[in-house]
């Protein structure tokens, strides 16, 4: 499918770890709070996340931007459960 790691906030994916790198999921409140924003897909085929490369040692940093994206995603979608033939 992607890559290799799905980062989660309160049961919502926010984050992507592929190849090393740090994805954030775009947002209104993300683009606000970046003073330079780049953009890059994670994997061929994805749609452009925030590309995360300065600043990955800074924990409050990290934090208030992860805060703030996850503040402006949608809730997820109530998994349903598969209904297998009679």
């Amino acid at each position: 499918m992607f890559g290799e790691y799905t980062l989660y906030w309160d049961g919502k994916p926010f984050a992507l770890v592929c190849d090393n790198k740090l994805y954030i999921k775009p947002t209104v409140a993300g683009r606000a709070f970046l003073s330079e924003v780049t953009e890059a897909a994670p994997y061929p085929g994805a749609k452009p996340s925030f590309l995360i490369e300065e600043q990955l040692e800074d924990r409050e940093w990290l934090t208030n931007l992860a805060r703030l994206t996850v503040a402006e995603l949608p809730e997820p979608k109530p998994k349903t459960k598969k209904q297998h033939g009679a």
